[in-house]
């Protein structure tokens, strides 16, 4: 199935899920994502339209190693650099252009790839009649594709804003854009940010 919107108009009550656009991401640390400033505009964009509607995820690193459980000790015993006694907390703040939008959007913590374990966002999302979510944010191949595959385990609408996403690996970043529409193209929908918002009641 070709890149689009495909199963008609976005609800008035979606909700933009605008996954890790943090300081930690666009500066000079180990997990700097180069082209963040290239999609930030557009992320901009959508924000000014949909404010109310937004909401931003934030990945919270463990504080030291020995706060990883099983394979996260492992992990954060690599990424120790990113940890919050060496990163600081103010690394984990959004985007200084996306800090003046909330509120009204909201931010959500996280301490793993996916938004829905620990966090109460599926109950939310129920509780507010939302079966659609429009998901921006990086990285395309890590926390945006948690967040999208746990979605559609929700059985959750999903459109992804493809111009609006951002990867340190191009390759992977094209592979899940692929697969997204290829393989997922009855549960997830890809179109960039014009079509989206002509498409959002």
């Amino acid at each position: 199935m070709a890149s689009g919107i495909h199963f008609g108009r976005i609800p008035a009550n979606a909700v933009h899920l605008c996954v890790d656009m943090q300081r930690l991401f666009a500066e000079d640390t180990a997990w700097r994502t180069p082209w963040m400033p290239r999609v930030l505009p557009i992320v901009e964009r959508l924000c000014e339209r949909k404010a109310d509607r937004t909401c931003f995820t934030r990945f919270i690193p463990a504080r030291s190693p020995s706060e990883g459980r099983g394979a996260w000790r492992r992990y954060w015993e690599r990424w120790s650099s990113i940890t919050l006694e060496n990163l600081g907390e103010d690394k984990v703040q959004l985007l200084p252009e996306l800090q003046g939008f909330t509120p009204p959007a909201r931010i959500l913590d996280k301490a793993h790839y996916s938004p829905w374990v620990d966090t109460g966002l599926a109950r939310a999302l129920a509780a507010g009649h939302v079966d659609t979510l429009v998901v921006t944010g990086a990285e395309t191949d890590v926390c945006v594709l948690a967040t999208v595959l746990g979605a559609v385990d929700l059985g959750l609408r999903v459109v992804v804003v493809s111009d609006a996403l951002c990867s340190s690996s191009d390759q992977s970043h094209d592979a899940l854009l692929g697969l997204y529409h290829d393989r997922f193209g009855q549960q997830i929908e890809t179109a960039e940010c014009d079509e989206v918002l002509d498409a959002w009641v």
